[in-house]
């Protein structure tokens, strides 16, 4: 790929329905890490959307793109097992009114926070940057929610059920592989800003050297995964879990 090529990937990567869909299927990314791990013969189908998803993105848009925010739908019924929901969302998986605040309340803590709201909203930022790079001799798309170049750091927002169990959970959902694959393409420290569902409070994460490591292993696997589950030789019905107890 030359640099003429990769701006031009770039620039299409920038679009969401590029990122997200068949231009920017040809690319590996973190999301794909944990399905090549426990699922690997569903590998390149498509997700079930599911609330969480959904919420996530409104928290990200509010901060990074507010111009998104009309897209989402908002029902004031009280639960999604409520007539009023079930009539209202056609089948779509909408947000409750309720839930909406919460997240502008979530918003509004972390910009309350000096330097959280430094690392947001410094002098020098950029949002929703793309990248693509190669890892492990595969290609890898990336989307960064912050790049602050006056603090030289990849910022990245979440929300968590729980913040006292954040490190754990930076395991299970692959947060390691992520901060490594950002962190090689930007050159830059990669710093997590999380906002507790449930506690309403906040935190700021940096990555140790340990974590990247653990991260860069999985992104090796994923590799080997990908290559083993998606030759043309290879026969499904001879997949099978196989761990030690």
């Amino acid at each position: 790929m030359d640099k003429k090529q990769k701006e031009e990937i770039l620039e299409l990567l920038r679009d969401d329905s590029n990122y997200y869909g068949e231009f920017g299927q040809q690319f590996l990314s973190n999301s794909n890490i944990r399905v090549l791990d426990k699922d690997p013969l569903n590998f390149g189908k498509p997700t079930e959307p599911h609330i969480n998803l959904v919420k996530g993105q409104f928290f990200h848009n509010l901060v990074l793109e507010p111009e998104k925010i009309e897209d989402f739908r908002i029902i004031e019924a009280s639960s999604r097992t409520t007539k009023m929901y079930k009539e209202e969302s056609d089948g779509e998986i909408c947000l409750l009114r309720k839930e909406e605040q919460e997240l502008r309340e979530l918003v509004d803590i972390m910009l309350a926070n000096p330097t959280a709201k430094d690392l947001v909203q410094d002098l020098d930022v950029e949002y929703e940057v793309p990248g693509v790079l190669k890892l492990a001799g595969e290609w890898w798309k990336l989307k960064a929610d912050i790049i602050n170049k006056t603090q030289k750091l990849v910022v990245d927002l979440k929300t968590t059920g729980d913040i006292d169990r954040f490190a754990s959970s930076a395991r299970e959902y692959n947060y390691d592989s992520q901060a490594y694959i950002y962190s090689e393409y930007f050159g830059m420290d990669f710093i997590f800003v999380v906002l507790c569902k449930k506690s309403k409070r906040l935190g700021i994460f940096d990555c140790s050297a340990s974590f990247l490591a653990r991260g860069k292993e999985k992104v090796e696997q994923a590799v080997l995964n990908y290559r083993k589950y998606t030759d043309k030789s290879f026969d499904p019905k001879s997949y099978f879990i196989e761990k030690t107890l």
